[in-house]
């Protein structure tokens, strides 16, 4: 007879456990579904912005590149062409009238 009594309060027990755990689940289901809500109603409009900054950001940069970045730096790399040009011709023409440039002379004074 206590043995019977055991069985019952066992099978008690896991009903209770069983109704718990079902309610668990049910407020772990409805706690999913706001966040699914958040997510679509907060999240995705932040993520379709910052997509769209990105976008901005990249024609801006590709703008900037093509237009500005890219002309500076043909300009700079003919001018210091020309520079250079121009360096080496006026130190030909000092050296063939016998006057070194003072740059010259350094380098002169410190590769010798």
């Amino acid at each position: 007879m206590w043995l019977a009594g055991i069985r019952d309060g066992a099978i008690v027990l896991l009903a209770l456990e069983s109704v718990v755990i079902g309610v668990l689940i049910a407020l772990t289901l409805l706690q999913i579904r706001k966040l699914v809500r958040v997510l679509r109603e907060e999240i995705m409009p932040l993520l379709k912005d910052a997509q769209e900054t990105v976008s901005t950001v990249q024609g801006t940069t590709h703008f900037v590149s093509e237009n500005l970045v890219n002309p500076l730096i043909k300009v700079q790399s003919y001018s210091a062409g020309v520079l250079g040009t121009l360096r080496q011709l006026l130190f030909i023409n000092r050296k063939l009238k016998g006057q070194v440039p003072p740059e010259a002379k350094n380098e002169a004074d410190q590769n010798g």
